[in-house]
């Protein structure tokens, strides 16, 4: 993970927080979200606390933050989330997120840096420092903050958006979450995981490093170091294990059949071609000083 350190580092009297406190981390850990709405409470005098019901509410209050600092209380896909919307809104560069894991998926805020624990990762919002870290975005304005898989590990499952209202307030919730994080996708629905290996064509800054007469098991995309993704393709093995395919660039093109793809938290497609460009320290999260 590309990460540019700078010399900022926050304070608890100077700083105005907004703490958005996600509803799914509500329900899943009510207990973390009080811990951790305390700590920084009780740390940084006139914090704002917004407890949004939906999606369309976490996006308000994020829009309207106005000069406060956001402090995202949540799981992976609720910092994605808080990103992407930063992004589509232009406002990423000038802003710096904060994040208290709070969920069953913190994967992704592990990898990334920030303490897992309630307390620790409260103290880090009010006394931590401000990396910035490289961004992958796709030719339909979606982000990757960490890895991509092609396909994705564990074979894929989309919830159907049909049936109204049916199936329960789980169900509801579910269908919830997959609107806001894939909104500029199509829905789709429950489909079978895809096996054996795929026929791509992967292109690094417009060379080939695997063209469609290759069969592979698997494609993998990390953003890397100074603005240049880490690309490595496993090509499919027939007697002795071949050895991995390996690049690094600013631009990676992914070609060919349909495929789906794990980006972060969130699994995305059917689509035949899809492009991601590094962008250079383009979001900053708050984490652990030194």
């Amino acid at each position: 993970m590309a990460e540019v350190a700078t010399s900022r580092t926050f304070s608890a009297t100077s700083d105005q927080l907004l703490v958005v406190v996600d509803p799914i981390a509500r329900r899943a850990d009510g207990e973390s979200v009080r811990i951790a709405k305390d700590v920084i409470g009780a740390g940084a005098a006139g914090t704002k606390v917004c407890l949004p019901d939906g999606p369309e509410e976490f996006a308000r209050a994020l829009s309207r933050r106005g000069s406060r600092r956001p402090v995202v209380v949540g799981d992976d896909r609720a910092l994605v989330r808080a990103v992407e919307l930063l992004h589509r809104q232009r406002e990423l560069a000038a802003c710096t997120l904060s994040l208290v894991p709070v969920g069953g998926a913190v994967a992704l805020a592990r990898s990334l840096g920030v303490p897992t624990g309630a307390v620790a990762a409260a103290r880090t919002v009010l006394e931590g420092v401000e990396r910035r870290m490289d961004l992958l975005v796709d030719d339909s304005d979606g982000v990757v903050l960490g890895a991509l898989r092609i396909p994705p590990a564990g074979g894929v499952t989309r919830l159907r958006e049909a049936d109204g209202g049916a199936g329960g307030p789980w169900l509801r919730t579910c269908r919830s979450l997959v609107r806001t994080l894939v909104p500029a996708r199509p829905s789709g629905i429950v489909s079978a995981p895809e096996a054996g290996p795929a026929r791509l064509r992967v292109e690094v800054d417009g060379e080939t490093l695997v063209d469609l007469g290759q069969p592979v098991e698997g494609v993998s995309i990390v953003p890397g170091v100074s603005g240049r993704a880490r690309v490595e393709v496993r090509p499919a093995s027939v007697g002795a294990e071949a050895s991995p395919l390996s690049a690094e660039g600013r631009t990676v093109t992914v070609s060919g059949a349909h495929f789906r793809y794990r980006a972060d938290a969130v699994v995305s497609g059917p689509v035949r071609t899809r492009t991601w460009v590094v962008r250079e320290g383009a979001w900053g999260l708050v984490l652990p000083a030194g």
